[in-house]
């Protein structure tokens, strides 16, 4: 571990390194399996850590790799310090470390850190009885007179969101599966136990954190009732239409004011060694204020997303401008982590029905945001939601919904290598997730010998936001939309880039800004002037221009 560590002092010099980081998740079931078992591995990152720096990437985020059950495929974490077997060893993720950080990637992981699984010694001891010295590390609460759960809060899974249990004769909350009970964060041996955890990975060279459910860590005590939320408020962001959670307003099961005292305490561990968090704000009414709250000064969290363009409806400019404008509004000091994709959500290429030119222009838009960047493993191939077949289902989430909502399957399935083998080139056995067939066409292989692949375009979409600070790290003048274009002036310095996108698949023209300007990004097809002084907008073309 000589060499990881070495080179993690070295990188942690600038501990400005996240503002503007384009950063990749892998989702390590799914991404390269290297003893043929059928499930990816972190021998597997570490042997396609090339193919990831060649994208140009700051760092990496691994989804959990920790010992669990798998009950929720790694949320359920049934051991911090340690990681499951069929992911490999701690002296693994220590290559990981190593070569990641010889690439110039930092590493970050995925701390899940608002629930356990039952299987963690720590809820085996706390629910054997109410005096035990982790009695209260979870929550529990007696029943109602009549039996029934202490209040009406609900599970994100479905159902309620409290469990009896026999050994105690209490319920105890889990907002996501039974099997995953949450933390009480009111215990201070809890918060520190967490911290241990934190600084467990840091030692070990992990360059930061992605913070899973971030603002679910600390419930109200007084354990109140959500209020009704009216159905012109609902909304399917966080969970499917299907499910009641939509139906109540969820001020006290999460957003407790007092979180932010604890993501202070994590954020002066992770100091030291110049690590950076980004968390997952899981609210659908709240999303952007509390990612403002949680970002806000030097002291709390570097970056947080929220789900605003994880959400089913492709953003017209007139969303993209109220999203940002509501950012501006609440969160003007703080920092976004923008994504269009994930592990949990319908891939965006299927989610927005996009053609290939409108993912470029999409992939250029997010590189051109304030803020910085996540990609999802095979967002860069243009890979669609893949077909799963109900009996060959894993999640949890589909099972219970299915068939109106399929669950977070068709986004999981294997990463394609190579289109010339069945398993994509994924593994030498079994995929745990059948590889899409309609993916093989797509593999990084058939994309790396055309040079017109949308692989390539991300490339220069990242390169080009990297060799212009003004992209990386510049303020923006505030977004506006005229028509079907979006437009707004990013600035760093000297350095002042006018960036435009249509939004649609129709032509646009659009007038530069008053003074001089100097169109660039002709690698990213950039419109150019025309003799009458215009820009002209093809279908889902972007402008780029230098102030000059």
């Amino acid at each position: 571990m000589t060499t990881a560590v070495a080179m993690k002092t070295d990188m942690a010099i600038d501990k400005d390194w996240w503002r503007g980081a384009v950063i990749y998740q892998i989702y390590p079931r799914s991404f390269q399996d290297s003893n043929g078992d059928g499930i990816g591995d972190l021998l597997g990152i570490v042997q396609r850590l090339p193919y990831i720096a060649s994208l140009g990437v700051d760092a990496i985020w691994i989804s959990p790799f920790f010992t669990s059950p798998m009950q929720d495929f790694g949320y359920d974490v049934s051991d911090y310090c340690d990681v499951d077997p069929m992911f490999g060893s701690l002296a693994d993720f220590d290559a990981v470390i190593d070569t990641a950080h010889r690439l110039g990637i930092r590493v970050m992981i995925d701390l899940v850190l608002s629930h356990t699984s039952a299987q963690h010694p720590w809820f085996i001891e706390s629910r054997a009885s109410r005096d035990n010295p982790k009695s209260d590390w979870y929550v529990w609460s007696d029943p109602k007179p009549d039996g029934t759960p202490p209040n009406n809060w609900l599970s994100i899974f479905g159902g309620s969101g409290w469990q009896w249990d026999a050994r105690r004769e209490q319920y105890y909350l889990h907002n996501f599966l039974v099997s995953q009970p949450d933390l009480n964060f009111h215990s201070e041996d809890v918060q520190e136990a967490l911290l241990d955890v934190a600084r467990f990975w840091l030692n070990r060279g992990c360059d930061g954190f992605r913070l899973d459910t971030i603002n679910f860590y600390m419930h109200d005590a007084e354990l109140r009732n959500n209020p009704a939320l009216p159905p012109e408020r609902r909304n399917a962001n966080i969970a499917p239409s299907v499910n009641p959670y939509n139906h109540q307003e969820h001020l006290y099961d999460k957003n407790h004011p007092d979180n932010v005292k604890f993501l202070a305490r994590l954020r002066a561990v992770m100091e030291p060694y110049g690590a950076a968090a980004v968390g997952e704000v899981g609210d659908a009414q709240r999303g952007l204020e509390i990612m403002g709250q949680y970002t806000t000064g030097d002291d709390l969290m570097q970056m947080c997303y929220a789900f605003e363009f994880l959400a089913k409806d492709k953003p017209t400019a007139a969303r993209i401008v109220e999203v940002m404008e509501q950012v501006d509004a609440v969160a003007a000091d703080g920092w976004a982590c923008w994504a269009f994709s994930n592990h949990d959500v319908v891939r965006h290429a299927s989610r927005w029905d996009l053609p290939p030119a409108a993912q470029r222009m999409f992939a250029s838009l997010i590189m051109s945001l304030r803020g910085s960047v996540c990609i999802y493993q095979g967002e860069e191939l243009g890979l669609h939601e893949a077909d799963v077949a109900f009996e060959d289902l894993q999640d949890p989430y589909g099972i219970e919904f299915w068939p109106e909502f399929k669950g977070r399957d068709g986004c999981r399935t294997p990463m394609v290598w190579d289109r010339d083998n069945l398993n994509g080139g994924f593994s030498a056995g079994k995929p745990w997730l059948p590889v899409s067939s309609e993916h093989l066409a797509l593999a990084v292989g058939a994309q790396e010998d055309e040079p017109g692949a949308l692989l390539h375009h991300y490339r220069r979409a990242i390169a080009f936001r990297h060799s212009h600070p003004a992209l990386a790290v510049g303020d923006h003048d505030g977004m506006r939309a005229q028509g079907d274009v979006v437009y707004f002036t990013r600035t760093a310095g000297e350095q002042t880039i006018f960036c435009a996108f249509n939004v649609r698949d129709t032509p646009s023209d659009f007038d530069l800004p008053a003074g001089d300007w100097t169109v660039i990004g002709a690698e990213l097809g950039s419109a150019q002037v025309s003799a009458d002084g215009k820009l002209h907008f093809g279908p889902w073309q972007v402008c780029f221009a230098l102030k000059t």
